[in-house]
């Protein structure tokens, strides 16, 4: 067995087959857990790099087992990989995606410097063999090779296997490679240079290469045997005191006073994206964000830690640690205080409250930076601050757009912001944020949001924390609470866990009926609205949840019983005649005005961005989007394209379903399924709308900009 610490280039530079094992299970990364925080790893370590410090930029991977397979007489080296082929595989495609992507800016060189880590040159390969370094042999090898073997520009769309999480991945990176190329003041040369060198050489991972005698299980095992690993927090804590002893502190005294993580409240493990540390580690990561203005990954916060206390900072270690102390004092009295559902809370404390429920950690580093000792930002100002910082990332939410890049653009917002005047600060916070205009950063303007939230499935989209903190919001905008405007009773409602009740039921049909399927389908489709959603502080009795609306028993009378919150008095006030979709559509808008002012927007801002329809793609993009976008109408009827079934007709119902031979159909390509008697097909091409076009090229017009892309 050879343990070694390599590079991509060390483990692909040479000819060879990797092998995944058919009993290996099949590729399962995705965006939000690994592609979208793998990309943000490279793309730090490529702009570090730009900006003079790529040598000190590196990134680990983990480890890999592979195993030498039986020598061949003729050929190159196989070994098998007996753990971490989900690694080695996203490796292979990024760097391939890399490589398509400098092809598209005609950069030759480059180009063939990545071609040559994942394609075995002709010279060493049989006749029949694939030139691919890396091989799938379960139901993966099929879609891989076909998007690995692609010629660039390689279309997504028309690839046979595009609903493989490969081909997705790949073209992943691919958009965000060139994307990223375009973005910065620097030539594309530069920058491509710059992101190959961390690709080829700054990403690391542990190769353990066993002989083909060698027990892989047993190696496996104990690999992923469970242990306790040391947390940044441990590894900072050990150099931070080695300093002091450097410097010739009082060690055992700068312990007692000054070290202040050796609680309850700090050694609780927390999550952060696909990570799980304690909250101590959590906190020195971002105050380190907050002090540098780079993202930095939870893996990498002990390197950057000391490579800032080595060659950044101006401070002692002592002085660094009774900053460290102070800040993380006001921290543990903010998040404290945040998780008190009854205490009546700052603009600051609010906005910890509701970063917890929406498991948002990246603005933190921003509260540090706001409340660092010496910086004297006045409370309107530090409120005011995270107040746009708080609306650009619920906005976001509420349009259920990307997060993957966010951590970036908080910490270059904390670049941007540091040492700016009190005078001068809350301009920088406002040109920048509203500055954004790529789709998976931009700061969404009134109008998108409100034409999102009219048609959203609210209920089936958000989790029920993240409705009951939004419900809640509007509850305060009830009360007179604006931002950051003082409230008219003088308390915003307290955050319990109220209930998340449906004012026109979910099970309406025995008590709620209409005529029609139309109208079933308008009734279905606005169930789940905004507008038809409420707190409670408690649940209502099932029978009296699905009872009629009107009536002593009824559910109305119910709800009013619950007048404790204003939202609920507004409902009673408006449905004396009864509860139904326009009442639904018009408190839609009335709760989606109140998102609107609690999280505002600078007068005049439109939220324009250049990409994007980048949001969705073929792949994506569904029928109810085409209503939505409004390229398809209710009630517009569609004609069969097939001239096997010339008399096909289907009446288009809410939220993408349709009407066909009398029955209700969840699609038009459930409809058409059954008009080709179960045989598959697809739907883009069978229907058209009649004497009108297809509905394809419905699509690609959704696609090239015309219409609203919006969620559906």
């Amino acid at each position: 067995m050879k343990t070694d610490v390599t590079t991509p280039q060390g483990i692909f530079g040479m000819p060879q087959h990797l092998t995944v094992p058919l009993y290996q299970r099949p590729y399962v990364w995705n965006e939000d857990e690994q592609w979208g925080p793998l990309w943000a790893d490279i793309r730090r370590i490529a702009e570090h790099r730009l900006g003079g410090a790529g040598s000190l930029a590196t990134h680990f991977l983990g480890a890999v087992v592979t195993q030498q397979a039986d020598a061949q007489p003729v050929g190159v080296q196989e070994f098998l990989i007996v753990d971490g082929q989900q690694r080695l595989t996203t490796l292979q495609l990024i760097l391939d995606a890399t490589a398509a992507a400098f092809s598209a800016h005609e950069l030759s060189a480059l180009t063939g410097q990545l071609e040559f880590l994942t394609h075995n040159s002709a010279m060493f390969l049989g006749s029949n063999k694939p030139g691919l370094k890396l091989r799938h042999t379960n139901r993966d090898r099929v879609a891989f090779q076909e998007v690995m073997q692609a010629d660039p520009p390689i279309d997504y769309a028309s690839l046979s296997h595009r609903d493989s999480l490969l081909v997705k991945a790949h073209e992943f990176f691919y958009g965000r490679v060139g994307k990223w190329l375009e973005e910065g003041p620097e030539p594309s040369q530069a920058r491509a240079e710059a992101l190959s060198v961390a690709l080829q050489n700054a990403l690391e991972l542990v190769v353990i290469q066993l002989g083909a005698s060698e027990d892989s299980q047993e190696i496996f095992e104990t690999l992923n045997a469970r242990g306790t690993p040391l947390t940044a927090a441990d590894l900072i804590k050990n150099f931070v005191f080695q300093r002091l002893k450097f410097e010739g502190e009082d060690e055992e005294k700068a312990y007692r006073e000054l070290w202040p993580f050796e609680s309850k409240f700090w050694e609780a493990e927390v999550s952060v994206g696909r990570y799980a540390t304690t909250r101590s580690a959590v906190f020195l990561s971002q105050w380190l964000v907050s002090r540098v203005g780079k993202e930095i990954s939870p893996r990498s916060t002990f390197t950057r830690f000391k490579f800032f206390v080595e060659h950044e900072s101006a401070l002692s270690m002592v002085d660094l640690l009774r900053l460290i102390d102070s800040q993380s004092e006001i921290y543990r009295r903010l998040t404290e205080r945040a998780a008190d559902p009854h205490a009546d809370l700052n603009r600051l404390e609010l906005h910890m409250y509701r970063m917890s429920v929406a498991q948002v950690e990246i603005t933190k580093p921003i509260v540090l930076w706001l409340t660092e000792p010496g910086t004297d930002y006045s409370q309107l100002v530090v409120d005011r601050v995270i107040g746009m910082v708080e609306s650009w990332i619920i906005r976001r939410r509420l349009l259920r757009l990307q997060s993957s890049d966010l951590g970036r653009i908080a910490a270059d917002l904390v670049s941007t912001g540091r040492g700016v005047a009190e005078s001068d600060v809350l301009d920088v916070v406002e040109r920048f944020l509203s500055g954004q205009q790529y789709a998976s950063t931009y700061w969404p303007g009134d109008d998108e949001v409100v034409s999102a939230l009219a048609t959203e499935h609210f209920y089936r989209r958000f989790s029920q924390p993240m409705q009951r903190l939004l419900l809640q919001a509007a509850e305060d905008w009830y009360r007179g609470y604006t931002s950051p405007g003082p409230s008219k009773t003088g308390v915003r409602v307290f955050r319990d866990k109220q209930q998340v009740e449906h004012l026109l039921p979910r099970g309406w049909r025995p008590n709620w009926p209409v005529d029609g399927a139309a109208d079933e389908a308008d009734r279905d489709d606005h169930v789940h609205r905004l507008g038809n959603l409420t707190l409670l502080t408690g649940s209502l009795n099932a029978s009296v949840s699905n009872s009629e609306w009107l009536g002593e028993k009824g559910k109305r009378a119910a709800v009013d019983r619950h007048d404790v919150f204003l939202m609920n008095r507004a409902v009673v006030a408006r449905s004396a005649g009864g509860w139904d979709e326009s009442l639904i559509d018009e408190r839609t808008l009335e709760l989606t005005n109140a998102f609107l002012h609690t999280w505002p927007v600078p007068a005049g801002h439109e939220g324009k961005v250049i990409d994007r329809s980048s949001r969705l793609s073929k792949a994506t993009v569904s029928y109810a989007h085409l209503i939505s976008g409004g390229l398809l109408e209710i009630g517009t009827v569609l004609a069969c394209t097939d001239e096997r079934w010339p008399d096909a007709r289907c009446e288009v119902l809410a939220g993408g379903q349709v009407l066909y031979a009398g029955n209700k159909y969840p699609s038009p390509a459930a409809a058409a399924r059954d008009v080709r008697e179960g045989k598959s097909g697809n739907a883009w091409y069978f229907w058209r709308v009649e004497n009108g076009p297809w509905l394809n090229t419905l699509r690609d017009r959704l696609l090239n900009g015309e219409g609203v892309v919006s969620d559906a």
